[in-house]
């Protein structure tokens, strides 16, 4: 299929998601037989990107849904299977590897969370490596899994090759990407409203750290004037939390992936001497956005946790 495209559909149809929807009644939609305009409103996978925005909010990615919890549940499956079977003695390769991730992951807890939460340690295994693994997908070779996606689509279903769609970096997907984030977001609150309490979360939003108290009229005109301004900029803070840590994972991921894909546009014996040194270096940019995903979500809880001020 590639070789009948040029390289701008290439790359189009490599970044675009196998998406399911309802696209509106009225919709007219383009096909290699004709248009056809819906007489009502129809779940049906998206034939291109126009399709899918059109779908608006009615719509999932399949492919970033399937390869997100597909990895989620080899994860827990792996880390179960180690558990069952781990001894005391000298360990195996497998064993030793998971001891030292969640060694590292144990020491990285202590030093940046002061709390006593049971839920922090486990949290942060589960966000590196979940995000490590699906990160870890930009290294498939870019055309192996798509392509042999189209194959089955074709053989088992009848469809039309240019309509099956296939990403495996679900960490490249902003719905992916944000959906982890802003799920950290609401441990935030959670942990906030734990700790201090609605007033102690509203009175840090409002006043910290610039409580000087109502007990002159000066004093009271300064506390109300910085409350304002403080209020307008903690919310910002507390809202770019989420934004940043999601965009941060999604920007890094959806870079190293188009670069993958506008190498596999080159000439077969110039992909090599991209490739190879690409890889080496992707894969430091795999581990450390999931190191910094995790970092910051330990982070922002320890700042929730904290009740000094």
């Amino acid at each position: 299929m590639a070789e009948a495209q040029t390289s701008t559909e290439y790359i189009q149809h490599h970044l675009t998601h196998l998406t399911y929807g309802k696209l509106p009644a009225g919709y007219e939609r383009e096909s290699d037989y004709g248009s056809e305009v819906l007489t009502e409103s129809t779940w049906t996978f998206a034939h291109n990107a126009v399709e899918a925005k059109a779908m608006g909010f009615n719509a999932i990615h399949v492919d970033s849904m399937f390869w997100s919890i597909g990895l989620g549940i080899f994860f827990c499956a792996l880390f179960w299977l180690v558990a069952k079977k781990a001894t005391t003695g000298v360990p195996g390769k497998l064993q030793a590897g998971v001891e030292t991730i969640i060694e590292f992951i144990d020491s990285s807890v202590r030093e940046s969370y002061h709390g006593t939460s049971k839920l922090v340690a486990p949290l942060a295994l589960t966000i590196f490596v979940w995000i490590f693994l699906m990160n870890l997908m930009d290294l498939i070779p870019v055309d192996f899994i798509p392509h042999l996606t189209q194959i089955l689509a074709v053989n088992l279903l009848g469809a039309d090759p240019h309509h099956v769609y296939m990403k495996i970096v679900p960490s490249a997907d902003p719905n992916v990407a944000l959906g982890l984030s802003f799920s950290v977001f609401f441990l935030i609150l959670y942990f906030y409203f734990k700790e201090k309490g609605v007033g102690g979360f509203i009175s840090e939003l409002i006043f910290h750290p610039f409580y000087v108290g109502f007990g002159t009229p000066g004093k009271a005109i300064a506390q109300v004037f910085l409350s304002m301004f403080n209020l307008i900029l903690e919310s910002i803070a507390l809202l770019a939390k989420p934004i940043s840590l999601g965009l941060r994972l999604f920007g890094n991921m959806y870079a190293g992936e188009l670069v993958f894909v506008l190498i596999a546009i080159v000439p077969f014996w110039i992909q090599w001497a991209l490739h190879v040194p690409w890889a080496i270096f992707h894969i430091l940019v795999i581990t450390i956005q999931a190191f910094v995903f995790m970092m910051l979500t330990i982070v922002y809880l320890a700042q929730a946790s904290t009740t000094d001020h």
